[in-house]
């Protein structure tokens, strides 16, 4: 890791924040306008997962290096109720809001790698690694 922050997850202007940095490491990485709007989305939605469903969270963003690729990794966590049945919520269409159930599916379309570890009452940590091309 050449470099890491963390953002607290409390509010709407928090997920702002979390947008607005994840961009800004997006363009320091190289990652193409494409790529960088496409890993904006998917911390924009997953922000504000930890947030709705969470309760809060937090957000760690990292560059990563494997060999002579740079790319972003990209970390939600939050101590809310969990996620009891993860494949369903991987599930297009699959919301228990008001959404349209696309926030982990498209989530994880967006990115290069995408892990999900949740239970029910132990919280929900996502991570996200998007590489430069």
């Amino acid at each position: 890791m050449t470099g890491g922050w963390e953002l607290p997850i409390a509010s709407n202007s928090d997920v702002v924040m979390v947008r607005q940095r994840v961009r800004s490491v997006a363009v320091e990485v190289g990652l193409s306008l494409i790529d960088q709007t496409k890993v904006v989305t998917a911390a924009s939605e997953l922000a504000r997962n930890a947030l709705v469903y969470g309760g809060g969270g937090l957000a760690r963003i990292e560059i990563v290096e494997n060999g002579t690729r740079r790319g972003l990794e990209l970390t939600f966590s939050d101590e809310g109720p969990g996620i009891p049945d993860i494949e369903q919520a991987l599930t297009d269409g699959w919301t228990t809001g008001t959404g349209l159930g696309l926030g982990l599916s498209g989530s994880r379309r967006l990115v290069d790698e995408f892990d999900l570890v949740s239970a029910p009452g132990k919280g929900t940590t996502v991570t996200v690694t998007k590489w430069a091309r």
